[in-house]
């Protein structure tokens, strides 16, 4: 996807032919093996041409040959942990980096302790600064005195939580529980002559729906937490089952031992979610402290922060 979105953003890019090492015995890891090695070699092409002050690693095969050629030239260099699980390469690299950036607390149990900042991780500016919620309100012709819940799975959506919400609208609507409900592209929703209910394949006005929503549904991916927890609100968790490591149920359980959501496993959305989205909107008083636990941990400055770090190894 990368090799669209960065160029059609006016910048250069370099891809790297590099695959993921299998986790069982296979034959399939020698090419692993041997991708990596050349990859690491062209790695140390770009750093000679490019010449970069500070190399950042995101995580991922390819940030493992850039940063291990980075390192073997005494670059400095910053790797970034968005989720609440380190990945391999985070992992391989950590004692080789020069700092670390985690998006969620917790993470010493994966890095070295006097190399971690607990920056957060950065979203985007406009849900920094969320509209007021009347006009947001307005925005999705819903009402201001009915409770409103944001469903989101991402662009493609979540296929368990939207067959929940669909399963159960006639319930929503009888209480006068509103929803925005984003589907993603790989589910059409049948919402005719249901009131109270805005949705669409794709929402790119996402700061409107935080500053609408009474509570979000979501999957537990490392940004959409992040978003949750900026835009203060409570949330139910439905990690994707789909994910290396299930690295979204880890995240989750970052929130759920605070007290700051509720985490619901997907094998279990269609028994419960309905269920526990009716039980937290009647109980004022659990919505409003998870809330303020939320925005505990929210980190509002995250891009700064990171851009702060990478600035002071560069300068040492």
């Amino acid at each position: 996807m990368e090799m669209d979105k960065i160029p059609a953003e006016g910048y250069e890019i370099t891809g790297l032919d590099i695959m993921g090492l299998k986790r069982s015995l296979s034959l399939k890891n020698i090419s692993v093996i041997w991708k990596f090695i050349r990859s690491y070699f062209k790695a140390k092409q770009i750093l000679k041409q490019f010449n970069p002050d500070c190399v950042i690693g995101t995580g991922g095969y390819a940030s493992l040959a850039v940063l291990y050629a980075a390192g073997r030239k005494k670059l400095p260099s910053l790797i970034w942990e968005g989720n609440g699980y380190a990945g391999l390469t985070n992992k391989i690299l950590a004692k080789r980096t020069t700092a670390i950036c985690t998006g969620l607390p917790g993470m010493e149990k994966y890095f070295p302790k006097e190399k971690i900042h607990h920056t957060g991780n950065p979203v985007r500016k406009e849900i920094l600064n969320l509209p007021d919620r009347n006009e947001a309100i307005r925005f999705f012709g819903l009402k201001s005195e009915d409770p409103i819940v944001f469903i989101t799975g991402g662009s493609l959506g979540a296929r368990t939580i939207n067959e929940c919400i669909q399963q159960n609208l006639d319930a929503f609507v009888s209480k006068g529980i509103q929803l925005i409900w984003q589907t993603g592209k790989n589910f059409q929703a049948d919402v005719q002559n249901k009131s109270g209910i805005y949705s669409t394949v794709f929402l790119r006005e996402m700061n409107m729906a935080y500053a609408a929503c009474d509570l979000v549904i979501s999957r537990a991916g490392a940004l959409s937490i992040s978003e949750i927890a900026v835009a203060g609100k409570p949330s139910v968790l439905v990690p994707s089952p789909n994910v290396t490591d299930d690295h979204q149920t880890k995240n989750a359980l970052k929130l759920t031992e605070i007290h700051a959501a509720v985490l619901i496993q997907d094998s279990e959305s269609r028994q419960n979610l309905t269920k526990e989205i009716l039980a937290l909107l009647g109980d004022v008083v659990k919505m409003n402290a998870m809330k303020t636990a939320v925005m505990r941990i929210s980190k509002p400055r995250a891009t700064e922060d990171i851009v702060d770090i990478i600035q002071k190894i560069q300068r040492k």
